[in-house]
């Protein structure tokens, strides 16, 4: 994402990929669904800030064909703190290698934990 590389996003994702995004919107639970397509778009899509996603804290659970990957986030444009949660990646193996089948992650801009090492 930092490189603003949408083939390179692409590359990581099984074509049918599917993206879940929950929050609260009115104090009441919400999602949203985006394909692929939505977020390498918004990924390649010439941007004046550098989009930053600080990771840590990952657990990976392999088993067979498949693995989970869970971690905390930390999102900034640039150096402006945006908002932060936690990502959940389902992976599977193809013949190209791994890739991701749904990614699921929660966003929320208060009560932020942050990055080890982030000031």
């Amino acid at each position: 994402m930092r490189a603003g590389d949408s083939t390179m996003v692409r590359s990581a994702f099984h074509p049918i990929a599917r993206l879940v995004t929950t929050f609260y919107k009115d104090e009441k639970p919400a999602h949203h669904v985006s394909t692929i397509d939505d977020f390498t778009r918004a990924v390649g899509t010439p941007h004046e800030d550098v989009f930053d996603e600080r990771i840590w804290d990952v657990a990976v659970d392999v088993r067979d064909n498949l693995a989970s990957v869970w971690m905390k986030y930390a999102f900034f444009l640039g150096d402006d703190f945006s908002h932060c949660g936690v990502n959940s990646f389902e992976l599977f193996v193809t013949d190209e290698g791994w890739k991701v089948m749904h990614l699921a992650d929660t966003r929320q801009k208060e009560n932020c934990e942050m990055p080890p090492g982030a000031g």
